[in-house]
């Protein structure tokens, strides 16, 4: 049977729910069943979706409401979505107490990390003490423009078998403290923090770069990435 994963959306002006066609292909292509999901505003109709799906992708978007870490916005915070950090908060809270498995990409990745007491950088260029690569490509989205550092025996080694190589970046945004019960599994060279996974759960992780772009290409590592997530969805069907 294959397993149903829920895609969180990004609610546009003209107030339609959208997600990236890649998201929907990887999925497919994996072997499971997408469903983009609404950003609904109660707690019931979240409940029910979580017990309804298999898995969730959490995908990329706009900033995140940096009141839900404690602070104020900062003059380089852009656009955010409060309905969707509302709806997208209560999914990952719901599914982590199934330990129903969860793929977190980029804006997916930050969101995950807060819901679980974590913070975030709001524009890394303004926060950040180091210098940095370039965390916004200047290149098509397939492109892998900089290379991560993985962790030896981290989750995402134990997926990929490598310990280092190129993702494409997408973001100003970034990890900063580190939830309780994650641990970090890559770092780019400047050291912001490109994937952590969940100590506690099956199957949680986060990347901070775009794995379904890069499927474009036929890259190895976000195969298996996407390969290793449908399947702890589809033993999470099984263990039930």
């Amino acid at each position: 049977m294959k397993p149903i994963i829920g895609i969180t959306s990004s609610i546009r002006e003209e107030r339609l729910a959208v997600t990236g066609q890649d998201y929907i292909q990887a999925i497919a292509w994996a072997g499971g069943v997408p469903v983009v999901l609404p950003n609904l505003s109660d707690e019931a109709s979240a409940d029910k979706i979580a017990a309804t799906i298999d898995g969730l992708l959490s995908s990329g978007g706009k900033d995140i409401d940096p009141t839900l870490f404690g602070e104020e916005p900062h003059p380089r915070l852009g656009e955010v979505s409060p309905e969707r950090d509302r709806f997208e908060s209560m999914m990952i809270a719901r599914m982590l107490q199934l330990d129903k498995p969860i793929l977190g990409i980029c804006r997916g990745c930050q969101i995950l990390n807060v819901v679980q007491g974590g913070d975030m950088y709001q524009d890394i260029h303004a926060q950040h003490e180091q210098t940095l690569l370039q965390h916004q490509q200047v290149a098509p989205r397939y492109h892998g423009s900089h290379y991560i550092d993985v962790c030896e025996g981290s989750l995402l080694h134990q997926i990929t078998g490598s310990l280092r190589y190129k993702v494409n970046s997408y973001h100003h945004q970034a990890v900063r403290k580190m939830a309780d019960g994650f641990e970090i599994c890559a770092r780019a060279s400047d050291g912001i923090v490109e994937a952590f996974a969940s100590v506690k759960h099956r199957f949680v992780i986060g990347v901070q770069w775009h794995p379904e772009n890069l499927l474009r290409k036929e890259d190895i590592y976000s195969q298996k990435l996407f390969e290793a997530f449908v399947q702890a969805c589809s033993s999470a069907i099984k263990d039930s």
